[in-house]
Formats: C-alpha cells, structure tokens, sequence
C-alpha cells in the first residue's frame, strides 16, 4: 500500500491510518471473498481530484474519491484510491460525523467498487451504502 497521509498530521496520527485502513481492507477481502493484490490509497485536494476526474472520467468536478481498477498475473483484485481531503471533511460536517468516519467510509466505498459493486442506480447507491455502513462497525470505528 502506498499512504499520502500529509493531509492528516493534526487530524489522525499516520500509524492509526495505515493500520485502520489495512484492517478495513483485509475485511473486505475476507468477507467479499476477493483477493486484493496492491491497493494504493492516494490523499489529495480538490485541485487535483477535480483534474484526474476531468482528464480520465470526463467530469468536470469535484469528488470524495475516484477508483482506479486493475487485476495482477495471478488475478488479483489491484487498485488505486484517490481521495479528495477537502471533499472528506466537508462531507463529514455536513454528514455531522468524525472526519474518520468519513475518510474510511469513502475508502470502504472505493474498495467494494473494486469488489465489483457499482453504485449508478438506486439500488446500487442502498446496497453500497449498506456495505459501508456494515465494515465501519466491523472495524469498530471509534474515535
């Protein structure tokens, strides 16, 4: 895993990401029943996340996070997160929850899309947010 985690030096302490993160990523792995090969999780701004949605998605916009999917010679489930900090926290006021909570629903949203789920209908939107929902308590979020 590859952590940008500059963004989070006052806000949550970059031993406390990575071991979160790795413990949310090999949930999903477990209970989705995927293999995960190398999941990079890359922290930005809106700036850039507005610039690679644009150039590769075709949006002109901000977003909370953007999912590059690919699969290694052995078939495993490799990705790449990108993930807007100023998108996060702005969603965690409006959301009225932790700047956490926030983050690592946008990452356990980012790796079910690797796990093949797909949030372009209504009911994809409710099953997804379930699933997000269900691996933050799994993880016990707390802060």
């Amino acid at each position: 895993m590859i952590y940008n985690t500059g963004f989070f030096k006052s806000r949550l302490k970059k031993d406390k990401l990575k071991k979160i993160s790795n413990n949310l990523i090999l949930r999903i792995q477990k209970e989705e029943k995927v293999r995960f090969g190398e999941i990079n999780l890359i922290y930005c701004g809106d700036k850039e996340i507005r610039k690679i949605n644009k150039e590769y998605l075709g949006h002109d916009y901000e977003t909370d996070i953007i999912t590059f999917h690919d699969t290694d010679e052995k078939g495993n489930i490799e990705g790449e997160l990108l993930i807007s900090t100023d998108t996060v926290k702005r969603n965690s006021e409006s959301y009225s929850v932790t700047l956490a909570q926030e983050l690592f629903r946008v990452t356990a949203h980012g790796l079910l899309h690797l796990c093949g789920y797909d949030d372009k209908t209504r009911a994809g939107i409710k099953e997804m947010r379930e699933k997000e929902n269900y691996y933050l308590k799994k993880i016990r979020l707390s802060f």
